[in-house]
């Protein structure tokens, strides 16, 4: 589905991305798990469109996405959920959820219809500011409108920073529930507990490299993993 070829981001003369290559399949979890300044936030803003690559070619179903805008990017089916949630502080939920469909034009009922099943919560403060929800319904809110586009792969960037551990077990149910339906994920997690926990392959980055990969199963097998990400 996604194919990532000796990609290369930049910001000004600093190389973020070391040719970077990776692949997601139709269907999986892979999880990008490293420290912070590996390249794992640029790695997604480049996918969607937020940055352009100085080398390399992205790949989306079969189409070189490299240079297309972020919009764009969004309409042919990668959604974007950022880090630190980003929700618009004084409008409503429904406001939020409303922008997050702004690609699709039609059938916008039917969207907030599956979001509220999967965040019940959200539903029930539909009509309240953002801005004054809890950490954790924000973030439900955040993934809520990422959904509103419809997409067939959603990248998360950090989707528990910040939260209390019972707000974690929510977040990865709600991934976990998204991906059984069908919608493919690429996960950027610092918890790498919650990474190996619903991902089924992962690459590990460091200084904008990939350094390894593999199953989640081989992936916490590997000493360099358990010293450096899982306290082992």
């Amino acid at each position: 589905m996604l194919e990532l070829q000796g990609v290369a981001t930049y910001y000004g003369k600093i190389r973020a991305l070391q040719e970077i290559s990776l692949h997601v399949a139709h269907g999986e979890i892979v999880a990008l798990i490293g420290a912070n300044g590996a390249g794992k936030t640029t790695t997604l803003r480049t996918i969607s469109g937020l940055l352009h690559p100085r080398a390399g070619r992205i790949v989306f179903k079969a189409q070189d996405i490299t240079r297309w805008r972020p919009d764009r990017i969004v309409r042919d089916g990668i959604a974007h959920c950022p880090e630190g949630r980003q929700v618009f502080p004084e409008m409503t939920v429904r406001e939020n959820l409303e922008m997050g469909a702004y690609t699709r034009g039609d059938n916008v009922a039917a969207g907030l219809a599956r979001v509220f099943a999967l965040f019940p919560a959200l539903r029930d403060r539909r009509n309240q500011r953002a801005g004054s929800l809890s950490g954790g319904e924000q973030q439900m809110l955040a993934i809520a409108r990422a959904l509103m586009s419809n997409p067939e792969l959603i990248l998360f960037d950090e989707p528990s920073l910040g939260l209390a551990p019972v707000l974690v077990h929510e977040v990865a149910r709600s991934i976990r529930e998204l991906n059984r339906a069908g919608t493919t994920v690429l996960l950027v997690e610092q918890n790498a507990h919650l990474a190996f926990a619903i991902a089924h392959r992962g690459y590990v980055l460091e200084n904008g490299r990939v350094v390894l990969e593999g199953s989640m199963t081989v992936l916490s097998g590997d000493e360099r993993v358990k010293q450096a990400y899982l306290g082992g």
